[in-house]
C-alpha cells in the first residue's frame, strides 16, 4: 500500500513539473523540485547544467560528484579541474560551452565519512532524460561531446562503445556534430602516470575535431 502511495505521489510531482520551460534559467529552477526518481532523497541538491544559453558546444557527463553535489554546480571537482586543463590544451574555451550531466543528482554509497560514486541505473537515467532533452532543446548546440560510457550509451544507444569509437563523429539527430570520449574522472583513476598521460593525450586528440569546427 505504501509503495502504491509513493508511486502515486511521484507521478503527481512529475505532472506538476510539466510542461517543461523552454529557457535554461527556468529549467534549472524547476529541476530543483524534481522527484522523478529516489536519488533526490540522499543528494544535497539538484545539480543542473551550467554555461552560456547560446553555447554552440555542449559537454554531457554521467552525474555530479561529491563536490558538485555540495556546491550545486557541474564539473567543479577534481574531474572538472582536469577538464578545464585539457580543454585549454585542446583549444576550447570552457566559458563558451555548456556542461551538464545525464543524471542531475549524486548517486553514492557511504564508506565511513566518505561518499563513493555509484553508477546510476537505467531507470534513474530514464527518469532524468526529460531534463537533458529539454536542455538540448533550449541550448540547440551545434556540437555535443559525450563524456564517458554512461553518457554515450544514454544518447547514442547501448551498443555504443567509447573504446572503439572515441573521437569520431557519430550521426545523430541531437546535433550536427556528436562525438564521445572518455570521462575526465576515468583519467584520474589511471593506475600510473604513464597511463594517465596517454589518456590525457587521447582526450585532447578526441576533442580536436570539435575545436576545429567553425561554429
Amino acid at each position: 500500500m505504501a509503495g502504491k502511495r509513493k508511486s502515486r505521489e511521484t507521478k503527481d510531482l512529475q505532472q506538476q513539473l510539466l510542461p517543461l520551460p523552454k529557457s535554461i534559467e527556468k529549467l534549472s529552477a524547476k529541476a530543483h523540485h524534481c522527484r522523478n526518481c529516489d536519488l533526490w532523497r540522499h543528494a544535497t541538491q539538484t545539480v543542473f547544467g551550467e554555461g552560456r544559453a547560446s553555447a554552440q558546444i555542449m559537454f554531457i557527463g554521467e552525474q555530479p560528484g561529491n563536490q558538485e553535489d555540495r556546491e550545486g554546480k557541474p564539473f567543479v571537482g577534481p574531474a572538472g579541474a582536469l577538464l578545464d586543463k585539457l580543454l585549454v590544451q585542446a583549444g576550447i574555451d570552457r566559458k563558451k560551452i555548456y556542461v551538464t550531466n545525464v543524471v542531475k543528482h549524486f548517486k553514492f554509497e557511504p564508506r565511513g565519512k566518505r561518499r563513493i560514486h555509484k553508477k546510476p541505473n537505467g531507470g534513474e537515467i530514464a527518469a532524468c532524460r526529460p531534463w537533458l532533452d529539454a536542455e538540448i532543446a533550449a541550448i540547440q548546440p551545434k556540437a555535443i561531446v559525450c563524456l564517458g560510457a554512461t553518457a554515450a550509451q544514454a544518447l547514442l544507444g547501448k551498443s555504443f562503445r567509447v573504446t572503439a569509437s572515441h573521437g569520431k563523429f557519430i550521426g545523430s539527430p541531437l546535433a550536427s556534430h556528436v562525438l564521445a570520449t572518455i570521462h575526465p574522472a576515468s583519467i584520474l583513476r589511471a593506475p600510473d602516470d604513464k597511463t594517465r598521460h596517454q589518456q590525457e593525450r587521447m582526450f585532447i586528440d578526441d576533442l580536436k575535431p570539435i575545436a576545429k569546427l567553425r561554429l
